[in-house]
């Protein structure tokens, strides 16, 4: 199999949001005859482009000739080497891929039989790979991860659109309010890696009593009891200082890599003992505490890194990174750090991406992290 990977990213000056067209005209310009060859494109804009995707969308596929495109929106983007926050930004990558590698995952937001023809392809080709992107509106998306993995039999990695405006994704044309993306047959050589963005403070324990979101008691304890004697004395005197810093994580279920599910602490009962967390948990479930901060980040992320290198033969040819908008500059610095990180360990190549409102890899979805595939 032939293939090509060619990236282009360029931003208007901060309050030039009109300036849409003439930044994407550059990104154009910058693939060249690249794009002739392509068959498919992946386009990334910052939310101060939200409302003008539809635009923008239209001027890639007259000036390439690239009819497929897929892609979202994020409060902020990576293009190369670069991260863009707050500044009206696109960032592109076109692929020449043989015709029959891919096929669009069109826009369903009920039922895993929204998907039609391309479900078919699907049972047909068994595609290894699918990259997503996902309305974080929808209060089904864990559900329907779930399904569309199962339905493709394929690995999913993308992430939630953010923005402070228009939530919107493309597949071929721009939608918006369930899942879409495009799925790759297993001759399109790939590996893929999450990044977990916090390290365990104790060890994993068990939720004795709950209901809905709310844990009362953690190993027949009071959970408050628990969580203070796993966080410390320090952080236990003032417990307004976790905000933020001190999250949830429910442990993955057959996991061989210890992987777990990070989500907020949301509130705490200091009278009843009570842990109110951002998600539903139930007696059973595992649990334990974990911190968010730039050292326990970085070292994931080099770690996972290093898995990806040893399980390939050669260089990436091209990548795709979804990362937690709590993550990139708000983490890792406001120098492009994180991307940097990446390019320490893989070295060079093309790569675009966007920092999500939630993550995807494989049938789940997380938060905090970051979500690398690369194309081999």
């Amino acid at each position: 199999m032939t293939s090509e990977f060619n990236v282009a990213h360029a931003a208007a000056p901060s309050g030039r949001e009109s300036d849409w067209g003439r930044v994407t005209v550059d990104c154009v310009a910058q693939l060249g005859m690249a794009a002739e060859r392509a068959s498919l494109g992946f386009v990334y804009v910052t939310d101060k482009f939200a409302s003008d995707l539809p635009g923008i969308v239209t001027v890639l596929r007259q000036t390439t000739g690239i009819k497929e495109w897929v892609g979202s929106v994020g409060i902020g983007i990576a293009g190369g080497r670069r991260e863009y926050f707050d500044e009206p930004a696109v960032a592109v990558m076109t692929m020449a891929l043989d015709p029959d590698s891919h096929c669009l995952i069109p826009n369903f937001s009920q039922t895993i039989d929204e998907l039609g023809p391309a479900q078919d392809w699907a049972r047909r080709v068994q595609p290894t790979l699918s990259v997503v992107h996902a309305d974080p509106r929808n209060a089904r998306l864990p559900e329907l991860i779930c399904d569309l993995a199962g339905a493709t039999s394929s690995y999913l990695v993308g992430g939630l659109a953010s923005s402070r405006g228009v939530l919107d994704q493309v597949a071929g044309q721009v939608v918006r309010g369930g899942i879409s993306g495009v799925m790759f047959a297993p001759g399109v050589a790939v590996a893929a890696g999450l990044s977990q963005g916090c390290s365990p403070i104790g060890p994993v324990r068990q939720i004795t009593a709950a209901q809905q979101n709310v844990i009362f008691e953690i190993d027949r304890e009071r959970a408050l009891d628990v969580f203070k004697h796993d966080i410390g004395e320090v952080l236990a005197r003032k417990l307004e200082r976790v905000a933020g810093y001190i999250h949830v994580a429910l442990p993955v279920a057959g996991s061989d890599t210890g992987d777990y599910l990070v989500r907020n602490l949301v509130g705490i009962d200091p009278e009843r003992g009570w842990l109110a967390v951002g998600e539903r948990v139930a007696a059973g479930d595992r649990v334990m505490f974990v911190r968010r901060d730039r050292a326990a980040a970085e070292e994931d992320l080099v770690r996972m890194l290093g898995r990806l290198k040893r399980r390939s033969n050669a260089p990436p040819r091209a990548g795709l990174y979804f990362s937690c908008l709590a993550r990139g500059p708000n983490l890792f610095g406001p120098n492009s750090e994180e991307l940097g990180v990446v390019r320490q360990e893989l070295g060079e190549f093309p790569l675009v991406g966007m920092f999500c409102n939630g993550e995807i890899s494989h049938n789940r979805l997380y938060g905090y992290t970051g979500v690398l595939a690369l194309f081999l």
